[in-house]
């Protein structure tokens, strides 16, 4: 290089530096040197993350009774704890819970707005990163909304009645029958009665159907009913029929119509314009506007709902809505899916209905995502934030509605059986959430943004109802893992509670995660908060690799049981969907979910399926009947240039939707037809009646279905996914089990290790170890809680990995008397001598413990040299080891097997063991508590007792 040369491009980079240091934290991950941030290599970015890498938490302005102290003290202890970042939300004041009489500030109010920027100033100050939600609680709403700018919803009321008879009743009747049992009514909502009709019992014909509208008179309807079986309906329209769930002061009331672009405009712009002409802009110091949970409770109209629908169908639907609908219930929720609240129909008359409540489906997602979604990611790059939204719910697109978002979201939850054995007949009873951390949504929502190539998915995680209290950093891991293997790169845990130390006990708490400083295990949390900042810092660098596709029958679905309420859908139509892709992870292949939209703008090439960067060999359809024809056409051109469809359990034989449907029902019969012409690539599935696993297996091998990494022994609590940048490959192998060891024979594929040295990465320590892979093979054993990230890359140097064996040579357990100090949470201290060591539970005496017990003992060593691990056995807890008053290091998920090269001496040796239990067996027993009983003892959240402590055996080998 000329000297000249050099010099400009030092000059450059020195330059770049300056810039470099003046950015936001967050902002650096957008200066990019091919994939990777300027001057930091992959593994740099891994090891040591930078703040925007961390986990976020929701962090809960309870009742808006916040002070500046309190929130500066806030951010340090989130800050020491090493989170990266906030997500303000305001939210109602907890029930149960003593407020101390702290007054409520108002949302939007100058106070409020004064201690936001406050906010702004102390997190950056810090490094840290800011979301703002949108609002308070979920969805936005708010008492300033004028009336047609508030939700609305049409529901029907159905009386069954026998004939012959003559009666006369009122509409308040029928008032009273529609209006839904939804989890938040407005007080102030409104009923207007759009029709009654008599229905016969069955109905076969609309010829059939008596409208008694004007016959209505004073309130009162009166109807003569010939003999058999009838019912009355009554289409009602209700406007502001919801409240904002859990609004905080100044954000309570209806909610708003997301149907609505005008309303929506307005109500965003009066959150912007109200904060930036107090204090000026927001960008760069929020980093996104936050949409929360589209809870909507089943909203399903606007004042052109019905003309837009004939604008877009073809066809008017109105005579045919109240058989289009169903009863509403709790979250919006059908309850109506049977025979038993409806009349019954005959088969062409349902038929027929079916296809109009898809259409109808199909209309309200499109009117939602152009006028909320849209209007939504217009008002953020306007303001010049980033978009952040669960952007589904009962009613939307699960995969288009996050394709426009910045940052699209999905959520992982903790329920107990996360951890266990879960038989799949018991998961299909349960299909959203059965052994699993991630919900349903979570690999739609990350199947979105690898379509549209975004590496930022983050995820509402950890979200506790269920196990308040019992939160234990290996649970965190097992439902976090699981959560990464759906696609997420990046977590924002639920939640930390705005909560003064002089606070009650346990202190404010509006949804049940305990991550608070009084916790036992939050001393420790920063071993969890280091190991997925690490994943997270990798894995946004790189793109997650499928060439498998999915598409389920959403179509299907939505004809016969209505869109559903995701991630909670009350039907999951086929209920073991979800197994088809955890199945194809699980035996070394990776896939998407896709869509008919994204088939029909994909390109076909080569026997691939191309969209965008995505490229697909192949496609199972899972149990899809109906197709629109562009989508049958699309797929014909992909099976005659090469490429793959399973058809599982069905084979595409209709169209979708009402109008024209027997034309286009034949042109998607006549396409199956000429793809059954190529019966190679062309291919009908028996679905297995168990063993999804198994099935997938058989079928790779059979069809050649080449896995990029070959696992010969697949467990269905053993998974996988891959990564690649420019550069590197890499594998997170994840076990999500609590019980059971994972010895696993990979092989990896030649493409992969070509040129490359493969390598261990410890996301929970941050260093790297070599591999030695002859022939692409390697042998490995993943723990309980266990996972492993290996990369393939251009490295050379480094230290080799070595296991710690689970025993050895001159094995010796510790059996001898134990001393044992129990230091309980409430501040008293025990000393006793334990002849066995056991879980503490099964102690009357120690139960209902709480605290940190600490377990010491002396062992005799001849040769120091024979001594080189110690494996405590069953651990319940976080535990920490000293061995002649040499701290061993911290462990908190897993084996606990320690490494004891240079601690152990000749003669005598000092073992002490501390253990770290959860909180919950003591908060049961705190009677008098009624913040305590009600998360561990009342109805739905009673909580078993939970195990605790060193249960051993502890061996040295």
């Amino acid at each position: 290089m000329k000297r000249r040369d050099f010099l400009k491009h030092c000059s450059v980079a020195a330059s770049g530096l300056v810039l470099v240091n003046v950015l936001p934290s967050y902002a650096h991950a957008m200066l990019k040197e091919g994939n990777l941030p300027l001057n930091k290599s992959l593994f740099e970015i891994f090891s040591n993350p930078e703040n925007h890498y961390r986990p976020f938490v929701r962090w809960w302005w309870n009742g808006d009774k916040i002070e500046k102290s309190e929130l500066a003290r806030e951010l340090r202890i989130l800050k020491d704890a090493g989170i990266g970042g906030v997500e303000i939300n305001p939210i109602s004041f907890p029930s149960r819970t003593d407020d101390m009489n702290k007054p409520s500030v108002d949302w939007m109010s100058d106070e409020w707005i004064e201690l936001l920027k406050f906010t702004l100033e102390e997190a950056k100050s810090l490094g840290m990163t800011c979301d703002l939600l949108v609002g308070t609680g979920f969805p936005m709403g708010g008492d300033f909304l004028k009336k047609e700018e508030c939700s609305q919803i049409v529901v029907i009321a159905v009386k069954k009645l026998k004939g012959p008879l003559t009666t006369e009743f009122s509409l308040f009747d029928l008032y009273k029958e529609a209006d839904p049992a939804i989890t938040s009514p407005y007080s102030g909502r409104t009923m207007e009665m759009m029709e009654v009709k008599l229905v016969p019992d069955p109905l076969n014909s609309m010829d059939e159907v008596m409208n008694l509208s004007d016959q209505i008179k004073n309130g009162m309807i009166k109807v003569s009913i010939p003999k058999g079986d009838y019912a009355i309906y009554g289409l009602v329209k209700i406007q502001r029929f919801m409240s904002v769930i859990q609004g905080a002061p100044g954000g309570m009331g209806p909610v708003l119509n997301h149907y609505d672009t005008e309303a929506v405009k307005k109500y965003l712009n009066r959150m912007s314009d109200g904060i930036q002409q107090k204090i000026g802009p927001l960008a760069p110091n929020v980093r996104s506007f936050f949409v929360d949970s589209l809870e909507t409770e089943g909203t399903n109209w606007s004042n052109d709902m019905m003309s837009e629908f004939k604008r877009r169908r073809g066809y008017d639907l109105y005579p045919y809505l109240p058989f289009v609908l169903f009863k509403i219930g709790g979250m919006g929720n059908t309850t109506g899916q049977n025979i038993l609240y409806p009349v019954k129909s005959g088969p062409e008359f349902k038929k027929m209905i079916d296809r109009m409540r898809y259409d109808f489906e199909l209309t309200k997602a499109e009117i939602f995502e152009e006028r909320f979604v849209h209007t939504f990611v217009q008002w953020c790059k306007d303001n010049k934030i980033k978009s952040r939204a669960q952007a589904y719910g009962r009613g939307y697109f699960p995969l288009e509605g996050s394709f426009d978002i910045d940052i699209p979201e999905c959520e992982t939850w903790l329920k107990y059986g996360i951890g266990e054995d879960i038989s799949e007949e018991k998961f299909t009873q349960y299909p959203w959430h059965l052994g699993r951390g991630n919900t349903m949504i979570n690999k739609l929502v990350s199947s979105a943004a690898h379509l549209k190539d975004k590496k930022l998915i983050s995820s509402e995680e950890l979200t506790n109802t269920d196990m308040v209290f019992n939160e234990s950093l290996e649970i965190f891991k097992i439902a976090g893992d699981q959560s990464t293997i759906s696609g997420v790169t990046h977590p924002i845990f639920h939640g930390f509670n705005y909560s003064p130390p002089e606070a009650a006990f346990p202190g404010w708490i509006t949804y049940g995660g305990y991550f608070n400083e009084k916790n036992t295990m939050w001393p420790y949390f920063k071993h969890y908060t280091d190991y997925r900042a690490r994943l997270s810092a990798v894995l946004q660098q790189a793109s997650m690799f499928a060439d498998i596709a999915l598409l389920a029958p959403f179509a299907d679905q939505w004809s016969e049981y209505g869109a559903q309420m995701e991630p909670f859908p009350v039907m999951v139509s086929p209920a073991y969907q979800a197994l088809i892709w955890e199945s194809i992870h699980q035996n070394g292949n990776a896939c998407d979910y896709v869509s008919e939209r994204v088939i029909n703008d994909s390109e076909v090439k080569k026997g691939f399926l191309t969209y965008g960067k995505r490229k697909y060999h192949t496609l199972f359809l899972i149990e899809v009947h109906s197709l629109d024809t562009a989508t049958a056409s699309k797929l014909h051109d992909f099976v005659s240039s090469g490429g793959r469809i399973f058809c599982i359990e069905a084979t595409p034989d209709r169209s979708t939707g009402w109008n024209n449907y027997e034309k286009r029902d034949r042109e998607v019969r006549d396409w199956v037809t000429k793809m059954q012409a190529y019966p190679d690539r062309f291919i009908f599935l028996k679905k297995p009646a168990s063993d999804f696993l198994g099935w997938y297996k058989t079928v790779q091998e059979k069809y050649n279905i080449k896995p990029y990494v070959k696992i010969q022994s697949p467990k269905t609590f053993v998974t996988q996914v891959r990564y690649q940048t420019d550069k590197a490959d890499l594998f997170l192998f994840n076990n999500s089990s609590s019980k059971h060891n994972a010895p696993l024979d990979i092989t990896f594929e030649k493409e992969v290790i070509r040129h490359k040295r493969a390598w261990l990465w410890d996301a929970a320590t941050g260093k790297r170890f070599r591999l030695e892979l002859p022939e692409g093979r390697l042998h490995i054993d993943l723990g309980p809680a266990d996972s492993k990230l290996i990369v393939f890359d251009h490295d050379r140097k480094g230290i080799v990995w070595k296991d710690s064996p689970l025993t050895g040579n001159n094995s010796t357990e510790l059996n001898n008397t134990w001393d044992v100090e129990f230091r309980h949470y409430d501040g008293t201290i025990k000393k006793e001598e334990l002849n066995k060591l056991a879980d503490l539970k099964e102690l009357p005496a120690y139960a209902n413990f709480a605290g940190t017990v600490v377990y010491r003992n002396r062992f005799q060593s001849g040769d120091k040299s024979t001594i080189n691990y110690l494996n405590l056995g069953s651990v319940y807890g976080i535990c920490e080891v000293r061995i002649n008053g040499v701290e061993a290091g911290t462990q908190w998920f897993g084996r606990r097997i320690y490494p004891l090269e240079g601690l152990i001496r000749e003669g005598m040796n000092d073992i002490e063991i501390k253990v770290v239990t959860v909180m919950v067996n003591y908060m049961k027993t705190l009677k008098d508590n009624v913040v305590a009983q009600y998360w561990t003892n009342q109805k739905k959240k009673d909580q078993p007792l939970q195990s605790m402590g060193l249960a051993g055996p502890v061996t040295i080998y």
